[in-house]
């Protein structure tokens, strides 16, 4: 089963190259156990743009989608057997990047 560990970021969590490095260390963990499917980092929410194309006329929005003091700053992909393997892939991420790792399994 495929799960999205979404990285959340608060502003106040710890970066640099010791973070980087982790980061990486984790990414080649996930790999080398069959766990890897994809994963990126995301730009800060005020590069954000919206589009609402529900009415058939697209409207374009500079900014985050929704303000607040928490927003997602990556995510990872990940194949896991159950949500306990998932659970503690989840927990070594969390620890590599400092934050918050939210885990959901892909319909």
């Amino acid at each position: 089963m495929q799960y999205l560990f979404s990285v959340v970021d608060d502003g106040t969590g710890i970066t640099g190259p010791e973070v980087d490095a982790a980061i990486d260390v984790f990414n080649d963990r996930l790999r080398a156990g069959g766990h890897w499917v994809f994963a990126g980092g995301l730009a800060s929410p005020d590069a954000a743009t919206v589009v609402d194309n529900r009415d058939g006329a697209a409207l374009v929005t500079d900014g985050p989608f929704l303000e607040s003091k928490e927003y997602l700053a990556g995510f990872w992909v990940v194949e896991a057997p159950d949500l306990d393997v998932a659970l503690a892939l989840a927990s070594a991420g969390s620890r590599s990047c400092h934050r918050k790792v939210e885990v959901r399994p892909f319909r």
